[in-house]
């Protein structure tokens, strides 16, 4: 069974909402990339587009734009997304995944690109 937890994250508010989606619209979602435009109509938000830019797997492993595919990678980081430097300089080897939703992904984060998120939902 695969579910999702997708943040849609609202900028001229300064909001974000988490919203569940379950199986038979959360396989619609499988092989998008970071980057792509979805419908809002998957969360029961009419006439809302969102813009997918990022997410997590089941272990924490954050997704990044300019790895492709959905498999683990071991990455020498410098800067964000996925490593924060204490000091200028600083690199470490981290564990990331790519830019493509696969199965193995637990949250979805998205900004609204066009419309409006409702107060009440």
């Amino acid at each position: 069974m695969v579910k999702f937890n997708l943040v849609v994250s609202d900028p001229k508010k300064g909001i974000a909402k988490s919203f569940e989606v379950d199986e038979p619209l959360s396989l619609s979602l499988i092989g998008m990339k970071i980057g792509d435009i979805i419908d809002g109509s998957i969360i029961n938000l009419p006439n809302v587009k969102l813009k997918i830019t990022g997410g997590s797997d089941f272990a924490g492993f954050p997704m990044i734009p300019y790895l492709p595919g959905g498999k683990k990678y071991r990455v020498l980081m410098s800067h964000p997304p996925g490593f924060r430097p204490k000091e200028d300089g600083l690199r470490k080897r981290k564990t990331v995944r790519g830019n493509t939703i696969t199965s193995d992904i637990v949250q979805i984060n998205t900004v609204i690109v066009e419309g409006d998120l409702p107060a009440d939902k």
